[in-house]
């Protein structure tokens, strides 16, 4: 239990001065985006937008997935959803090291073979931003039901360069 006592008590405080409940889900500005786990991206203050605004999907390497495609989905249909992002980002470790080189990082620190885990790397970055959009632009449940774009995130300047 002490593992996550100083989160707990940092949630305790938030909690005290909690003013954002009483929102319905929705996207508020009709924004969904697809974007990396990478903690140098901060999703909502990037674009402009506060809490309630936007759907934000996260994975290693802000791919456009089969479950990142079921979120769109829904937020296209129930969340009020009208522009899509997919956005990566530059200096990511799922476009700068190989399949092979994960896994053999991966299993040193584990200390077991991960020979076995699928990482998702990319190693045309720009080539899979366009081929995420069009899996997007192309779904039978999204199409012409949002409008889809595909930016790269520059994680040293801030700044997003639309390339889809």
């Amino acid at each position: 239990m002490d593992d996550f006592s100083d989160l707990i008590d940092a949630n305790r405080a938030f909690a005290d001065a909690f003013d954002l409940g009483g929102f319905d889900g929705k996207a508020h500005a009709g924004i969904a985006l697809v974007t990396c786990m990478d903690s140098r991206i901060d999703p909502l203050r990037m674009l402009g937008l506060k809490h309630g605004d936007a759907k934000i999907f996260r994975n290693p390497g802000g791919r456009v997935t089969p479950q990142a495609l079921e979120a769109l989905v829904l937020g296209v249909h129930l969340l009020d959803v009208r522009r899509v992002l997919v956005v990566p980002h530059t200096r990511c470790a799922m476009a700068s090291a190989s399949e092979a080189e994960l896994r053999v990082r991966v299993g040193e620190s584990a200390g077991v073979d991960a020979s076995w885990q699928s990482f998702g790397v990319v190693t045309d970055q720009l080539e899979q931003l366009r081929e995420d959009v069009v899996k997007v632009r192309t779904h039978p449940l999204i199409g012409e039901r949002a409008v889809v774009g595909g930016f790269l995130y520059d994680v040293d300047t801030g700044l997003l360069h639309q390339h889809a």
